[in-house]
């Protein structure tokens, strides 16, 4: 009788066990689901905050990392670098890291600065997603194109062709444009 008993409390005991930890995995799978849920909500609305952004014109691109055309490393920018896109205006305020081929008149305009308001801007639509930016300027010397490529997720990447100097490519991401107040 003894011997039962103890059969049946050790069955009892490894099907408490194995019930405990179904359910585990089970709060553990539903936890998951809930966060992966969330996850895509959050990547969905930032994906739609980049999409309304692209197609107003109206957003800056931010510099992370140039990485000049000559054979020298990429740079980690720690300056607060940008261009600032909107319908009439493409405002540029980028570091320049190269050989460039006449000197600039004004020695403290070393960079890629220049206000354009008399440009072409044309997106396309990437096949994987994303956009295919070109804006040409046509009222600067400072540069003759630009190309942005921004992804869905916000990031983006920018190479600035010059009339006189090499051409650079920079990394970063977009972010809204604050509104003068």
């Amino acid at each position: 009788m003894w011997n039962d008993f103890r059969t049946l409390y050790k069955k009892s005991v490894f099907m408490k066990s194995v019930q405990s930890k179904v359910i585990t995995a089970l709060l553990l799978m539903v936890g998951l689901f809930i966060s992966n849920l969330q996850a895509q909500d959050k990547k969905s609305e930032k994906q739609q905050a980049v999409e309304k952004m692209v197609s107003a014109r109206n957003y800056v691109f931010k510099v992370q990392t140039v990485q000049p055309t000559n054979p020298s490393p990429n740079r980690q920018i720690t300056s607060d670098y940008d261009v600032k896109i909107t319908p009439d205006s493409v405002i540029s305020y980028l570091p320049y890291f190269g050989r460039a081929y006449t000197a600039p008149m004004d020695p403290t305009k070393g960079g890629i600065q220049f206000t354009s308001t008399k440009f072409d801007y044309k997106a396309e639509v990437r096949k994987k997603g994303g956009w295919d930016i070109t804006i040409k300027p046509q009222d600067t010397q400072d540069a003759r194109l630009l190309s942005l490529t921004i992804s869905d997720n916000g990031f983006a990447s920018l190479q600035v062709i010059s009339n006189n100097r090499q051409p650079i490519s920079f990394t970063g991401y977009i972010t809204e444009r604050k509104s003068k107040r």
